[in-house]
């Protein structure tokens, strides 16, 4: 059986060290983006079989950028690039999950999980996310 990988995209190096040590003790091969534009650079060096996303970002200032980038419009740019069209994303955030069902169930997202729920709430929609395809109903 080959090691599945995992992008984990989090701008929180506390919730980024936390999930990326649980991930890897699962098993996982994973590997970290802090913004959008490190997670296009990190695409060209892996082809994750799971995106774990997060939805909330500060603007983009490391990068020469001023506008934030949310979960969305890096899903919008994931899904635009070929390769990964199917990969699924769960997208993870502090903020209450139900005010982003709506929209993370049109984008078809595999999971949408609180980051300060349940610590195996997460680790259930990622093996929940590999086994097949779903999406957030």
């Amino acid at each position: 059986m080959t090691c599945k990988k995992i992008l984990l995209v989090d701008d929180d190096p506390v919730f980024v060290k936390a999930i990326s040590t649980k991930l890897r003790g699962a098993g996982f091969e994973v590997t970290t983006a802090e913004d959008g534009a490190s997670t296009l650079c990190a695409l060209r060096d892996v082809k994750p079989d799971l995106i774990v996303l997060d939805i909330l970002f500060p603007p983009d200032v490391p990068h020469g950028g001023v506008v934030s980038w949310d979960g969305f419009d890096i899903m919008n740019w994931l899904r635009r690039m070929g390769g990964i069209t199917r990969t699924p994303v769960i997208l993870v955030t502090a903020a209450e999950p139900v005010e982003f069902t709506e929209r993370a169930r049109k984008m078809g997202v595999a999971g949408l999980v609180q980051k300060t729920g349940d610590p195996g709430e997460l680790m259930r929609a990622v093996h929940q996310a590999l086994e097949g395809p779903g999406t957030v109903e």
